[in-house]
């Protein structure tokens, strides 16, 4: 179990590249059992794609078993064991195929500009391994042999780290380029209105029968119609509120409104200041509120905001870098996918290898 696990991490953690002119970047392994997994096919017909190309990138060959075992992956990242929804699947399928072939113009580009993998952190891997299994005897007797197949794809894994942490690793931005972007995103500086509540929660287990959310909800009427004839609200919260603030009698701190419950949201909007809410059903149990005070939204300055616009800027610089690089690779490079691993996309047909 040990061994096939580790192989499964091997696969999946890089691709299977051939290269007809130098030699491949890492072993072969057994791909049907993931392509079957894959492709919403008959075997025999997953089996035929798997055999031929997928693509061919420059002078490599990417066939369509490791497309398959990426495609595979994929899946199971984003869709666990489930299947995945059809009207999806033909797009992703594409995506998997562009990031299969990114990959490679990836790859070829961390070699040319001399991109080594981080050594420390793979030998820190390789132990980790041992002293996870050091008490397996599979794992003792195979040792050399797993190690053969993962060390390369950690290899692989590490440069492609590597490149994109040095494309993607910008300068501070300089003060015009920090107000530039805070003038063209001005939204992402909006402080968002708050509200100040205090409540009263008579709590119900969810799970409870219908019995008890009545009782909950009938004992809330009848608080209710206290405090409308003038009853302290702290003290009342004291005596009856589940809610941790019920020691503050019912207090609570000033909060975004995006924080409140979504069931909250609707009652607050309609409140003043001052206002008491009818009884409300909450996931929790029944709740009666009291709108304390609010704080409407407000723009920021950017010199309240200078150091997070600049850290926002390097994000989508960095972003913006790191997609740059791979659209001029593959605009440099010569690429030819056959698309019939795909499914047809809705609306129409891609029966024809694609080159671009």
């Amino acid at each position: 179990m040990f061994l096939q696990s580790l192989l499964s991490f091997a696969v999946g953690a890089a691709l299977v590249i051939a290269m007809p002119a130098r030699a491949a970047d890492s072993a072969v392994v057994q791909a049907a059992p993931a392509a079957a997994q894959a492709a919403p096919a008959q075997p025999s017909a997953a089996a035929a794609r798997a055999a031929r190309p997928f693509a061919t990138v420059g002078e490599t060959v990417i066939t369509g078993a490791d497309y398959q075992l990426a495609l595979s992956a994929a899946m199971r990242k984003k869709y666990y064991h489930a299947r995945p929804p059809e009207a999806e699947f033909a797009q992703f399928q594409r995506e998997v195929g562009d990031n299969v072939v990114n990959r490679v113009l990836l790859l070829a580009e961390a070699r040319r500009r001399g991109v080594l993998p981080d050594r420390a952190q793979i030998d820190a891997t390789v132990a980790g391994y041992d002293a996870q299994y050091k008490g397996s005897a599979s794992w003792l007797e195979n040792r050399e042999k797993m190690l053969a197949n993962v060390v390369p794809q950690l290899e692989l894994e590490s440069m492609l780290e590597r490149l994109e942490k040095i494309i993607r690793t910008v300068p501070e931005p300089t003060e015009a380029e920090a107000r530039a972007f805070y003038e063209s995103r001005k939204e992402l500086f909006v402080e968002p209105e708050q509200v100040k509540l205090s409540v009263i929660l008579l709590r119900v287990d969810p799970s409870s029968r219908q019995v008890v959310w009545n009782s909950a909800r009938e004992e809330a009427k009848q608080l209710h119609a206290k405090l409308v004839a003038g009853a302290n609200f702290g003290d009342l919260a004291k005596l009856h509120s589940g809610d941790k603030s019920a020691a503050q009698g019912g207090e609570m701190d000033y909060t975004h409104r995006g924080m409140l419950p979504e069931a909250v949201h609707g009652v607050v909007d309609k409140l003043a200041v001052g206002g008491l809410s009818e009884p409300v059903q909450l996931l929790e149990g029944v709740a009666i509120m009291r709108l304390d005070g609010r704080r409407v939204s407000q723009q920021r300055s950017f010199e309240q905001v200078r150091e997070r616009a600049g850290d926002l800027w390097q994000r989508d610089e960095g972003e913006a870098r790191w997609k740059k690089l791979i659209a001029e690779l593959r605009q440099a490079a010569t690429i030819i996918v056959d698309e019939t691993h795909y499914a047809p996309l809705r609306g129409g047909s891609s029966e024809k290898p694609h080159a671009g």
